[in-house]
């Protein structure tokens, strides 16, 4: 299984930093027995391996070799590559970037790498054989794409950023076999390739037949793309600690 992780944005909301965002450090982890700063990205990679994937595939812009440099060709458990974005022109090209790698018969996951959700082994919950996507429930969601689904969780209409969302869940990570992976990238080329959203190309392709489940298995998510929501991130984190540790949440 594939982890994919569209890191080739410039992160202007929360710059200046002096390195890429994907590794802005956000709490810590223990490295042999020793603790050390965490790259917000990690949490991404530890979940997709947590669900299975065995190859990390980090699509970069030129600019952005500290990523690079900072997982190499290996992280915890799954061997990492790296695709190039020449140039920013959203997330639907940018994960598209990885598809060359990724077999029909394989299977991708996809989340941003700018973000810190729980529970850990959410992608878990994802199912195999079709478009599925990680909810989470959100006071703001028009900030996010949210999703409507029907009573089974069948995806009805992706609400891209919309200031009238009717649905207090967004999708925070979304997994799909390698074939639909390649039907979508299809789609968005007899879409002249101009969605920059994965979620107006998954609209059009919901109009076109397709099918897509929305899985309400998340708990808390948090973009850690702002300072505001970086405070959130480290607030969340915090909790998730104490509360481990028997200690209430502040």
């Amino acid at each position: 299984m594939w982890g994919v992780i569209p890191a080739a944005g410039v992160g202007s909301r929360i710059q200046p930093l002096a390195f890429s965002k994907e590794l802005l450090p956000v709490g810590s982890r223990l490295d042999g027995g020793l603790e050390r700063p965490r790259a917000v990205s990690e949490y991404l990679v530890e979940r997709m391996i947590l669900a299975g994937a065995t190859r990390i595939c980090f699509v970069i812009s030129p600019g952005k070799s500290d990523i690079l440099e900072y997982y190499g060709g290996s992280v915890f458990s799954a061997d990492v590559c790296y695709a190039v974005q020449p140039r920013p022109a959203g997330l639907c090209d940018a994960i598209f970037r990885a598809l060359p790698m990724i077999h029909d018969d394989e299977h991708a996951l996809i989340g941003l790498p700018d973000t810190v959700w729980f529970p850990e082994d959410g992608l878990s919950a994802l199912p195999d054989d079709e478009l599925s996507f990680l909810l989470f429930p959100v006071d703001h969601p028009e900030r996010f794409d949210a999703v409507v689904t029907d009573r089974n969780g069948n995806v009805q209409e992706i609400q891209v950023k919309r200031s009238d969302a009717t649905s207090n869940w967004i999708w925070g990570a979304f997994k799909m076999p390698g074939a639909t992976l390649r039907a979508l990238y299809r789609l968005w080329q007899a879409r002249g390739s101009r969605d920059e959203y994965m979620g107006d190309l998954v609209n059009a392709y919901l109009e076109q037949g397709g099918t897509a489940k929305g899985v309400r298995a998340g708990t808390a998510y948090v973009d850690v793309g702002t300072l505001h929501g970086y405070r959130e991130a480290v607030q969340l984190l915090e909790n998730i600690s104490r509360a481990a540790h028997g200690a209430p949440a502040i």
